[in-house]
């Protein structure tokens, strides 16, 4: 004999909700420029979602200088300045070193085996727009709470010299919510 209940079946659907949901799952993380005396406007936001390629970030920034900037996942949800070794207070420090959960200690860019931080650099058009996604193909949305996108004035080398691969300064940050 089979037993058919009504809460089996409402239990079921939504158990098939919740992984589309999570399957389709987009998080917003608002950026913001950085300086040494702390966190200052909202330049806009970069979407993050899961894609079966890795994770898609689609930037819609404004207010920027054209050109090409080193993108990273930095470790900590901070984009508070920080003091440095020298005693000099930096801008989004407290976001710390690029996400390396491996401790590799290299950057060898986004498809390298190296930092999963990299990124692909991002490129802002002659308006002063970043609105071209890019593929982080070895990270995925469980990486992301805790951590936050930096922005860092200059390209991006995907080498450890002479700056550490980064692209310079920091100039604008997000914190990634859960």
């Amino acid at each position: 004999m089979r037993y058919s209940t009504p809460l089996t079946a409402i239990a079921a659907s939504l158990l098939l909700a919740s992984t589309a949901a999570q399957a389709n799952e987009t998080l917003e993380v608002e950026m913001h420029k950085v300086s040494a005396e702390g966190v200052e406007d909202s330049i806009g936001t970069v979407s993050l979602e899961h894609t079966d390629h890795g994770l898609l970030l689609t930037p819609s920034l404004t207010d920027l200088e054209p050109g090409v900037y080193g993108f990273h996942v930095h470790q900590n949800a901070s984009c508070d300045p920080a003091e440095n070794d020298s005693g000099e207070m930096t801008a989004a420090l407290s976001a710390g070193g690029h996400y390396d959960p491996e401790e590799t200690g290299t950057h060898q860019g986004p498809y390298g085996e190296g930092h999963l931080g990299d990124l692909p650099v991002l490129t802002v058009n002659e308006d002063g727009e970043a609105n071209l996604p890019v593929l982080a193909p070895r990270l995925s949305m469980e990486d992301m709470p805790g951590r936050s996108l930096m922005i860092h004035e200059g390209g991006d080398t995907y080498t450890d010299e002479p700056h550490l691969g980064g692209g310079g300064t920091r100039m604008a940050c997000g914190v990634v919510e859960s």
